[in-house]
């Protein structure tokens, strides 16, 4: 099944066009087309929380999405959209602001319009912030607090890298937000040279068209004053948060500028996932989880703990820390690249996975493909994987304990 994943995966490499400026607008464009009967395209913009020029900007633009313009109202967006079918959505990262539209092939003209008007005509309306985006803003922020697994890899981001890749993805409970903060980062984030548009199901030339056509009836304005962040820095450092709620959570990880093959497989070996998707005996209370998140500077990478009970908490944070510095046997790194590889060949056959790999490819340089990734992978070794190890434990790790603080184990009574 990897051999069937992996030859899968090349194929969509190969079919990956190669990235087109459009004649036009100055936006890059990218997309592959599979024959698929659905289209889904979508405006990748460099406005994450990393360029927020204070918490919770990134946020509430966010949730300005697919709302009135100078061509439709809020109303009218969704009433033709649903005429036609599609669907809009929009998501947000720490790197980029995402607004996609997913339809039936044939319908690209009215939904690459619909994301151009949203870019550049948005109207940023007094009564849609205070009614339509505020509540909405604020639903999300409290069901992310209230979520003991989002709270830890916040808490991690902010420790690792403090500012630019730790500063907070949503808006926090007292966070005010201007509307003209939003306005100004609007401005600046909607750029051509800071929007690329990635499409799955449509031809890249096919799709450059559409683009320019559309932006040539709404224009993207230059912007006077761009985003920028600084490069990230590594830091580390111990949080303990308190929480009567769910379970008792730890994270026990390290950050990186430097992201890597290596340490993606490294991660996947401290906690490889169930190759039986119903196993046929009762799964253990205690739940570990992989975490490897990489950015075009940095990554994020450690193991998430949860655990009804502190002391299997405890227990299962002290075995990764034990396998973390327990050299790797030749068929733990055989199984840990083989999981590792079938994750980046299957997230290639998403439509998610692609618009990300395609979004990489448009704004980096480097060979963002899923058949790199997979050559990449497969020259790891346990030589690469020591030294990784090695420069991990060098650092200061990045150590977030909630639930009962009184009781939950400090860094150093796991071992780091």
């Amino acid at each position: 099944m990897l051999a069937t994943r992996a030859s899968t995966a090349k194929r969509l490499a190969r079919s990956f066009a190669t990235v087109v400026d459009t004649k036009a607008s100055g936006v890059k464009v990218a997309a592959v087309d599979n024959g698929q009967p659905t289209t889904a395209v979508t405006v990748l913009v460099k406005a994450g929380s990393r360029y927020q020029p204070s918490p919770g900007v990134a946020h509430v633009l966010k949730n300005f999405a697919f709302k009135s313009t100078a061509k439709r109202s809020t109303l009218g967006t969704v009433r033709e959209s649903e005429l036609y079918g599609g669907v809009l959505s929009a998501s947000l990262s720490r790197e980029y602001l995402a607004l996609t539209a997913e339809f039936l092939r044939g319908d690209e003209p009215f939904f690459t319009s619909l994301l151009a008007s949203i870019l550049a005509t948005t109207k940023f309306l007094p009564h849609e912030y205070s009614e339509y985006v505020l509540p909405v803003v604020r639903d999300e922020s409290i069901h992310a607090s209230q979520v003991s697994s989002t709270l830890a890899i916040e808490a991690a981001h902010g420790l690792a890298f403090r500012t630019g890749l730790g500063a907070p993805l949503l808006a926090g409970a007292h966070s005010h937000v201007s509307l003209d903060s939003v306005k100004e980062y609007a401005a600046s984030a909607f750029a051509p040279g800071n929007v690329a548009v990635v499409g799955t199901g449509i031809d890249s030339a096919r799709l450059a068209d559409l683009v320019d056509k559309a932006l040539a009836e709404t224009p993207i304005p230059s912007s006077s004053s761009p985003l920028s962040t600084s490069s990230s820095k590594y830091f580390g450092g111990s949080a303990r948060i308190d929480s009567h709620s769910g379970d008792s959570t730890v994270f026990v990880g390290f950050g990186t500028t430097a992201p890597s093959a290596a340490l993606s497989v490294l991660v996947t070996h401290l906690a490889p996932p169930s190759a039986l998707k119903w196993p046929s005996v009762p799964p253990s209370s205690t739940k570990l989880t992989p975490v490897y998140i990489p950015y075009s500077d940095a990554a994020l990478a450690g193991v998430l703990v949860q655990a009804p009970d502190v002391k299997s908490v405890t227990e299962a944070a002290k075995g990764v820390v034990e396998k973390l510095k327990k050299p790797l046997t030749a068929d733990q790194l055989k199984s840990a690249v083989a999981r590792t590889k079938f994750d980046a060949a299957a997230s290639a056959e998403s439509r998610e996975g692609l618009a990300l790999a395609l979004g990489k490819k448009v704004f980096s340089t480097a060979d963002a493909s899923v058949e790199s990734a997979l050559a990449a992978l497969d020259k790891v070794d346990v030589a690469s994987i020591s030294k990784t190890v090695s420069e991990l434990t060098a650092a200061t790790p990045t150590y977030v304990a909630i639930g009962d603080v009184t009781a939950l184990p400090y860094a150093d009574e796991i071992g780091l």
